[in-house]
């Protein structure tokens, strides 16, 4: 009898979904997307911030000048985990990311918990950026004479003087009400912005090139190559992002062909983008410099090119809203996804037909993120973002493995090559990165992931689609 009922459970759990009900709900959703919009969209999210900041502190703390080296060792790291969403994307181009991957490949009970753990990624992400683009700003217009009141530039600590974040809540309002207004004109506005942000990254390499001395990349690996590896891993997170792409695969034309384009392109552009700065940044500056607040402005101002530095301050805040709208986009067609399954409340499963948007899940998004961003100290909060990524990214390198022997899923496009040993190195290399993170952070995660299982005992299986079709 306990046989019975456990069999009955576990077949419960690991029952799968049906690629041809995703494509059918999913076909309500606009395909306009190209692999130039999936490459400025991937390298909208990927470079933000990080790129002025991280090549100058990892250089002077850990890697030298060999920080180029740790940027190419933690690409091909990602570049593992991006060939696995690569294939999944080519094979079942349907919106939800990793969520609706799980969900058919694992079975819903294994796809919550990878959207769950999405979720924390990308809310986290934005609401923690925005923070930094209000910093950002409020440091900028106090530059050129507006001083911002303090009460309203921080998180809700009336004993320090902050009450709301209003540029963090305004900017996520903002942001999202383009993405109401369907994807090709959020497509546009944020090509023509990452564009913008590309060419401002390289006017810092073409200026910084006229001042570069190679004595300064002596010695290339001051800490020796313990240093490079040590770099690599903390560098690893700028990179995070690319899989944003992957939740766009519902609204893509030809996504067999597109979608691989995105994912490995973006991985690609933007290491190329980080090798350059880092090399100039280095090559400008004595790496022993470099651990400063903003190395890219510092080495600018140090050679007396003020101008330069000061567009890197618009570079910075552009990288940041594309970034933010990036992730607003991918975290609203998550919410879709799971509400489209059941598992959430069925309302946010609905596209205004009007703009072919997920409407009610995009205003979710944007009320939480907000209420965060504008209210709640996420210093200690973001490290959640890695834990939440590599969880995804570890069951979807493992995840290939039984995709590619579904004989009911054809895939004429893109597949991981060295298969299936590739697939088993990434979630090695994932495990590894997972294993690096602090204890507490896991304890925190553990406790998201308690309330997520709650969730989804107490509602998600009574209202899950595939529960009423058992």
């Amino acid at each position: 009898m306990e046989n019975t009922v456990v069999s009955r459970v576990f077949g419960r759990l690991t029952k799968k979904e049906s690629l041809d009900r995703y494509l059918d709900k999913d076909s309500l959703l606009e395909k306009s997307m190209d692999a130039k919009d999936l490459l400025l969209l991937g390298v909208g999210t990927v470079i933000g911030t990080g790129i002025f900041i991280l090549p100058g502190t990892v250089a002077a703390l850990y890697s030298g000048p060999g920080i180029v080296m740790s940027f190419v060792l933690a690409a091909l790291v990602c570049a593992t985990a991006a060939m696995c969403y690569a294939e999944f994307s080519s094979a079942l181009p349907v919106a939800g990311s990793a969520y609706s991957y799980g969900n058919i490949v694992f079975g819903e009970f294994i796809g919550w918990v990878i959207g769950w753990a999405l979720i924390l990624e990308y809310m986290l992400s934005v609401a923690a950026v925005s923070t930094g683009w209000s910093a950002y700003l409020v440091s900028f217009l106090k530059g050129i004479g507006i001083n911002v009141p303090k009460a309203i530039t921080g998180s809700f600590d009336p004993a320090h003087g902050t009450y709301f974040n209003l540029f963090a809540i305004l900017i996520v309002l903002a942001i999202s009400l383009l993405l109401t207004q369907g994807v090709k004109t959020s497509t546009r506005i944020n090509n023509v912005i990452v564009v913008a942000k590309i060419a401002i990254i390289i006017l810092f390499v073409i200026v910084g090139m006229f001042y570069v001395k190679p004595s300064n990349w002596s010695p290339f690996a001051p800490y020796g190559s313990h240093g490079i590896m040590r770099g690599a891993s903390l560098v690893f997170y700028a990179y995070l992002g690319f899989d944003c792409v992957s939740a766009s695969a519902a609204e893509v034309k030809n996504p067999k062909k597109n979608m691989p384009i995105g994912i490995i392109g973006t991985l690609i552009i933007c290491t190329l983008l980080y090798m350059a700065v880092a090399a100039v940044l280095t090559g400008m500056v004595s790496y022993t410099k470099l651990n400063v607040a903003a190395p890219v402005s510092f080495a600018l101002q140090l050679v007396n090119q003020n101008w330069v530095a000061g567009i890197i301050s618009i570079g910075a805040l552009a990288g940041m809203f594309t970034m933010m709208l990036s992730m607003i986009y991918s975290s609203s067609r998550l919410i879709y996804s799971i509400g489209r399954d059941g598992l959430l409340p069925k309302g946010l499963g609905k596209i205004n037909m009007k703009h072919q948007v997920p409407s009610h899940s995009l205003l979710t998004v944007t009320l939480v993120i907000a209420v965060m961003g504008g209210l709640v100290s996420l210093d200690r909060l973001t490290q959640l973002v890695n834990i939440g990524t590599l969880i995804a990214f570890t069951m979807m390198s493992l995840g290939v493995l039984p995709l590619r022997k579904r004989q009911d899923l054809e895939n004429t496009g893109f597949k991981v090559p060295l298969y299936p040993y590739l697939p088993i190195i990434s979630a090695g290399l994932c495990i590894w990165m997972l294993l690096q993170l602090p204890l507490d952070t896991w304890i925190v995660s553990g406790i998201w992931f308690a309330i997520g299982v709650v969730i989804y005992v107490t509602y998600g299986v009574r209202h899950s689609q595939l529960n009423q079709k058992a």
